[in-house]
Formats: structure tokens, C-alpha cells, sequence
């Protein structure tokens, strides 16, 4: 026990101060136009729109859905399984094709660590939908 008393916090204005971390709903009241590269997919998700304010709904729609995908979805992973998905990840940018071929991948790498068994984790992975594959490799940040 210290006989020293607890400093207080210090308060905004103070050289000392740190704001505080956002929070997701706080990070949604000031986001801004941002210049955004429409590559194939995007393209394809637009074709034929050609008003902004439609574009801009339609992407944050389906940005919205996408993350209660990934909020609904996924696959409980030890850590060795998660750092041997991480190792095939590696390569990365991971197409939906490499995706869905996470457990032949898994079968076929040489990646080995201590508590990793490939064959459960392969039929793990092939006995989920591909939206659990893609929140697994998404929560890994691929």
C-alpha cells in the first residue's frame, strides 16, 4: 500500500490530458467525403448509378450488412490454428477462390507449431460457410 496519494486524471487542457479512444458509434458522427478508387468490384456493385448521393447509400448499405456478416460469423480458432491461417494469409491479398480454399491450404502447408493439429483444422474450416471463412480471415486483418 502507498502513502502517496492517487494523482488525479488530468483534464482536457492539460499538456497531459489523452483523448479518449472512440468508441464505434462516436467514430460514425464525423466521417467526411472521402475519394474512393471503384475497382471491378465496386464497378460491378454501382453499374448503371450514376447519382453520388445513390452510390454513397448503396456502398454503406452493403458496408453495413458486410459487418453484421462478420459480427454473426466466424469460427472459435486456437491461437496455433489462428497463427496457421495467419502463415497462409501471408501471401496477401486473399481473393474469395483462396478463401474457399483455406482448408486445402491448411492441408498442404508445411506451417507447424506446437498444439497445431492441419487435419482438424482443415475439416474444421471445410464444415464452415464461406462467410465464417471470411470473417475468420478478415478478423486476422487479410
Amino acid at each position: 500500500m502507498s502513502d502517496t496519494p492517487e494523482k488525479p486524471n488530468p483534464l482536457r487542457g492539460d499538456p497531459a490530458w489523452v483523448a479518449p479512444a472512440l468508441t464505434r458509434e462516436e467514430k460514425t458522427r464525423s466521417v467526411g467525403k472521402t475519394p474512393v478508387f471503384f475497382g471491378p468490384p465496386l464497378a460491378i456493385l454501382t453499374e448503371g448509378q450514376k447519382n453520388t448521393m445513390e452510390i454513397s447509400g448503396k456502398l454503406n448499405r452493403t458496408a453495413e450488412r458486410y459487418l453484421e456478416i462478420q459480427r454473426h460469423h466466424g469460427l472459435d480458432l486456437s491461437e496455433p490454428e489462428r497463427k496457421c491461417i495467419a502463415h497462409i494469409c501471408h501471401i496477401g491479398f486473399m481473393s474469395p477462390l483462396e478463401i474457399r480454399e483455406l482448408p486445402f491450404e491448411v492441408s498442404l502447408s508445411k506451417f507447424e507449431c506446437e498444439g497445431l493439429d492441419k487435419a482438424a483444422l482443415a475439416k474444421k474450416l471445410e464444415a464452415v460457410s464461406f462467410a465464417d471463412l471470411v470473417a475468420v480471415v478478415e478478423s486476422l486483418g487479410f
